[in-house]
């Protein structure tokens, strides 16, 4: 009786250290670094819209791991260009996870107002400002990461110039950068790199690029490429002229910022004045402004001079912003 039980005790310690052994090896597959990599790796590639079979295998390698409600979501008109801002972003979370923050930040506005009695107006206002919260944030992550992407540009195309007169293939040039560069440009280069060891075309996996990365100074890279790979010529003279002309921009965009730097300091000053004005007088003399939304003659005021000073809100903004 005594041997059966300590073989039973026996069975029970490896039952459990298999079923553990088991749940980590089944999390480790799913929620891994090596799952993440992958994840995202496979994420970067299925944004790219060129190449013919490749690019469907793995949309559809990548669809078999979305659960249903993202699967839904992507059903949906315009979810795609959301879905690639937020890989521009380098958010790694799915799309489902950015929705259900939006509606989660939303509900706390929505609640918040309900709790403190404001009015309707003011209700929807907070309950759409906490709801698009999620969204500003993240357009703010992808234009930070946009422009950091452009100031690496000008070094990375060096690089390649200089790889290319080493003796280097165009494709090690492109391994290079991905290896020895900074994110967030490596690791887009290295999404390029992957395509062409996966068996897309040069030329797709370039497009594929512009397409991820929505850069004008990286659209003349991908345009200059595959001209050259058309008509011939010094692929590396042509990457180190482009890259003076980056910086030359760069350059002449710095003038413009500081000489339009005034424009725009008192663009910001004329906007904010009429409400700054407005809540010291109703802080000093709060019966004085009480007239303007107590009376209707009072609110057609208002609303003439919102819509006024949004219209010349847009022609500053309009007037100061010069693009090169």
């Amino acid at each position: 009786m005594d041997s059966i039980y300590q073989l039973f005790v026996v069975f029970c310690f490896v039952a459990v250290v298999l079923a553990l052994e088991g749940g980590f090896l089944a999390w480790n597959n799913s929620k891994g670094d090596a799952a993440q990599r992958m994840t995202r790796r496979l994420r970067a590639l299925s944004a790219g819209e060129h190449g013919s079979d490749m690019p469907g295998l793995l949309k559809q390698q990548r669809s078999g791991d979305l659960s249903s409600l993202e699967r839904l979501l992507l059903r949906l008109p315009r979810v795609h260009r959301l879905d690639r801002v937020l890989l521009q972003a380098a958010y790694s979370r799915p799309l489902s996870h950015f929705l259900m923050v939006s509606l989660m930040a939303a509900a706390s506005g929505l609640l918040v107002s309900l709790m403190l009695l404001w009015p309707l107006w003011l209700t929807l206002l907070i309950t759409g400002a906490c709801g698009a919260f999620p969204l500003i944030r993240l357009l703010t992550v992808r234009r930070a990461r946009l422009q950091a992407f452009e100031q690496q540009l000008p070094d990375v195309l060096d690089l390649m110039a200089r790889a290319l007169r080493a003796g280097h293939a165009f494709s090690g040039a492109i391994e290079m950068v991905g290896t020895e560069a900074n994110d967030p440009i490596a690791g887009e280069f290295r999404t390029t790199f992957d395509e062409v060891n996966f068996g897309i075309s040069l030329q797709d996996a370039l497009l594929n690029l512009a397409t991820r990365v929505p850069s004008t100074d990286l659209k003349y890279f991908v345009i200059a490429v595959l001209l050259q790979r058309e008509t011939g010529g010094n692929l590396a003279e042509l990457l180190g002229n482009l890259s003076a002309l980056i910086r030359a921009r760069f350059k002449l965009l710095g003038t413009i910022r500081v000489l339009s730097a005034e424009g725009r300091l008192s663009a910001w000053v004329l906007s904010l004045l009429p409400f700054v004005a407005a809540a010291l007088l109703n802080i000093i003399n709060p019966k004085f402004m009480s007239i303007l939304w107590t009376d209707p003659s009072g609110l057609q005021l208002v609303w003439g001079a919102l819509a006024m000073s949004a219209v010349g809100v847009v022609w500053m903004w309009r007037t100061v912003k010069i693009r090169v």
